[in-house]
């Protein structure tokens, strides 16, 4: 039997891309949706650093638990923190500071430029 979208048995092939990267706990592999693998790329770049700093950072801020887990949430609040500052500044309530934070909070600089891709590599 083959389900709707012709994998055998309705069996979906995983979206998730296994990618290498060098963190805190040396070479290991995250497996991530395409748009969270953008997603970190942009933030790198946001924040002039490469992935696999990035990774540490987040590791540093949330030593116990799953490592994909941790960079799910890290994406999620970096976006919702920097569309907070968006708002504020579209409101008129512009402090003239950056939204500012560690790995675990979201951003952790206000920096822009271009960030070395670091050390990942599609499998």
């Amino acid at each position: 039997m083959r389900s709707e979208d012709g994998t055998p048995g309705g069996a979906r092939e995983s979206r998730l891309v296994n990618r290498n990267v060098v963190a805190g706990r040396g070479r290991t592999s995250m497996r991530l949706e395409p748009e969270l693998w953008e997603a970190l790329a942009e933030i790198c770049e946001h924040e002039d650093t490469d992935i696999g700093e990035l990774i540490r950072r987040i590791e540093r801020a949330a030593p116990s638990g799953s490592r994909t887990s941790a960079v799910r949430v890290y994406i999620v609040r970096y976006y919702r923190e920097a569309a907070a500052e968006a708002r504020h500044r579209a409101g008129g309530h512009a402090s003239g500071h950056t939204v500012h934070g560690h790995a675990g909070d979201g951003p952790a600089n206000g920096s822009h430029g271009a960030a070395a891709a670091g050390a990942v590599h599609d499998r």
